[in-house]
């Protein structure tokens, strides 16, 4: 299950993480983040273990949202180190964004 991240949280849980960590930055009431949703789900099962996955709810993490540049929703960002090390925007396929992540493991 995909974790929920919070402006408050973020440092520990993506910053700090010694595991690679997949962050999908949504709101409520955006149509294709909610097509994208059981996709990032599924990714935080696969990835159990091996990577960290987690949601920002943009509407309530406007900090983060705005520390990184997220203007069109959904955005995947992947972290490595603290930094970001890839990024998609929009929906994109189960397949693409396990190799993406699977790159970073």
């Amino acid at each position: 299950m995909a974790l929920e991240i919070t402006d408050q949280s973020f440092q520990e849980m993506v910053l700090n993480s010694d595991k690679p960590v997949l962050v999908d930055f949504w709101a409520v009431w955006c149509g294709p983040c909610r097509m994208l949703g059981p996709i990032v789900e599924e990714i935080a099962t696969d990835f159990e273990g091996k990577a960290v996955v987690g949601k920002v709810d943009v509407d309530n993490n406007q900090q983060v949202s705005v520390d990184y540049g997220i203007r069109n929703i959904p955005t995947v960002l992947i972290f490595k180190n603290g930094q970001v090390v890839d990024k998609i925007v929009g929906v994109a396929s189960k397949e693409t964004i396990a190799e993406k992540l699977s790159a970073h493991l």
